[in-house]
């Protein structure tokens, strides 16, 4: 089975002095591949509206290797765990062609009422749709042909 994939060109401004990206940049490049894979689910809508809205709890990030300065990720998002109000993304980042994973990010979300941001159950249907997760959807904002 095909793994969701969002392709994204690394920049100049996210990259040190060696052209090596700055670690902190993983924590954002996961937020821009989850909202990716929450569009693939079929959340656009909730996504913009704020009606599916969740709060990081706890991010894990583990390098095994760099990336640099305009190469292209493939970054790929799935479900790891679903509880009752929290949830964890598993985020796996290759170098695009290459199936060596080379940082890992583990990601606890808790889903939040839109309008008092306390706690709220997942529904059924975002539940199902995580369950079922985005396998086959690429996403790319690289131009990446590979």
């Amino acid at each position: 089975m095909s793994r969701f994939r969002y392709y994204l060109r690394t920049r100049y401004n996210e990259c040190d002095a060696q052209k090596v990206v700055f670690n902190s940049r993983y924590g954002d490049y996961t937020d821009l591949a989850t909202a990716e894979f929450f569009r693939a689910l079929g959340y656009e809508k909730e996504m913009q509206t704020g009606e599916l809205d969740f709060q990081l709890v706890k991010q894990t990030t583990e390098w095994r290797a760099p990336a640099r300065y305009d190469q292209v990720l493939e970054i790929s998002v799935s479900t790891k765990h679903l509880g009752n109000t929290s949830f964890t993304l598993a985020t796996e980042f290759r170098l695009a062609g290459d199936e060596r994973v080379i940082v890992n990010v583990e990601t606890v979300y808790v889903h939040v009422d839109h309008h008092t941001l306390t706690k709220s159950p997942l529904p059924p249907a975002l539940r199902a749709a995580m369950e079922r997760g985005a396998s086959n959807v690429t996403i790319d904002h690289a131009a990446y042909l590979g």
